[in-house]
């Protein structure tokens, strides 16, 4: 089946105690469309400027994702810079450049618009609900948000989530977002604002996934010896996660789908944090992460 994601696109320099690299291909639309690739067909819509290097637009071309909707506008492509300390669940921004990405309206091709299987990346949740109205009745879909929109756009998310099948967010953002410190209590919030499932991402302590039915899941992060850069892992995860769900491709999907996804979306942010940018996933196959997935399943069996 096939998969949509709407997000950013951008340029990274970041650094952590492991190194430090500049001007490496980043945005929460790359790390999901890379990581999702190894599942399904993905699809990707997102901006750049003029200065956006040839070569990651091949790269993701050869991933086998769809670039039809990456726009090339004039001017710079959205840059971050960020430091991570020993506490690698917490990066330090040193820069933001917004850019091109400053009036970024999604454009969804007209063929784009009937794909089953859809990612709202995070972004400003007025342009999430734009994208939505602009789709033909998605089979499922998600979606991530950012303290910075919480605090700010508070409304919009809220009419957001009236919306979304599953919404994936970080603990912190969640008790943000809830005002409850448990995080049982924080889901319990946002299946009132009308989520049916939420996965609270944990970092190296794992991901849980609730359902307003009462379903629990913990998924426990992948055992690492060697970790150089978490940027990326949680769009990492969720494209684990959906593109595992856009293969199986079920009207109706049981909660063991689910479960599944949510291991697999595990199994796509360990390989990504084991190097800097989206390198690691670049240069791994289906193979990998079967074999990482046995090695999982043995270390959670009891």
């Amino acid at each position: 089946m096939s998969l949509l994601v709407v997000g950013s696109i951008a340029i990274d320099s970041v650094e952590t105690p492991f190194g430090k690299r500049a001007e490496v291909l980043g945005g929460s639309a790359v790390y999901f469309s890379i990581s999702s690739s190894f599942f399904t067909d993905v699809n990707i819509v997102g901006v750049v400027g003029t200065d956006f290097p040839v070569k990651y637009i091949r790269l993701l071309q050869q991933k086998g994702i769809n670039t039809d909707g990456l726009e090339i506008q004039q001017g710079k492509t959205f840059r971050w810079k960020g430091a991570y300390g020993h506490d690698l669940n917490n990066a330090n921004t040193l820069f933001t450049g917004l850019n091109v990405f400053k009036n970024f309206l999604p454009k969804i091709p007209r063929e784009l618009k009937k794909i089953p299987y859809l990612f709202l990346a995070n972004i400003d949740p007025n342009l999430q609900l734009l994208v939505l109205k602009n789709v033909y009745s998605p089979r499922i879909v998600a979606c991530d948000s950012m303290n910075f929109w919480i605090q700010n756009e508070l409304k919009a998310l809220k009419r957001l989530l009236k919306k979304v099948d599953i919404f994936i967010i970080n603990d912190a953002e969640i008790r943000l977002l809830s005002g409850e410190s448990n995080l049982i209590g924080a889901a319990k919030y946002i299946f009132s604002l009308g989520v049916k499932k939420v996965i609270i991402k944990r970092g190296d302590s794992g991901a849980l996934f609730l359902t307003s039915g009462g379903g629990r899941f913990y998924a426990p992060a992948y055992l690492m010896e060697k970790i150089k850069d978490p940027t990326g892992a949680g769009d990492s995860f969720a494209g684990g996660f959906m593109g595992y769900l856009s293969r199986v491709n079920s009207s109706n999907p049981p909660e063991a789908v689910f479960r599944r996804a949510v291991v697999y979306g595990t199994m796509m942010a360990s390989f990504c944090v084991q190097d800097f940018g989206p390198g690691k996933l670049l240069g791994i196959d289906r193979s990998d992460i079967e074999k990482r997935l046995s090695d999982y399943k043995r270390m959670v069996r009891f």
